[in-house]
């Protein structure tokens, strides 16, 4: 069937590093981030990934994390990666929990 595109490649390889370095040791991802939990376990359900026209890939997650002793919820978050000097690097992220309010 062939490769995947390189757009999947990077974008899969990316989504793998950056939920690994979260989950093990959160403080790697730099100090954009304000997180008071302990500990984080994230389980990926799908993710996607497209070219964008600017030659930037757009990466779709769906997943579960539990944090702390908190109850397991669903989460959506979506990355933008930008090769700038040969190295990828996520330009936009945005993070959604999966709340439902029935009220």
């Amino acid at each position: 069937m062939g490769d995947k595109p390189i757009w999947e490649q990077i974008g899969s390889s990316f989504v793998q590093h950056y939920y690994r370095i979260f989950d093990t040791d959160r403080t790697h991802l730099g100090s954009l981030y304000s997180l008071p939990f302990q500990k984080i376990q994230h389980s990926i359900t799908s993710q996607d990934h497209q070219p964008t026209p600017d030659s930037c890939i757009l990466s779709m997650v769906v997943g579960q994390l539990k944090a702390d002793e908190d109850p397991i919820i669903g989460f959506h978050q979506i990355f933008i990666l930008k090769n700038i000097n040969d190295a990828w690097v996520c330009t936009n992220d945005m993070f959604r929990l999966a709340l439902h309010n029935y009220g």
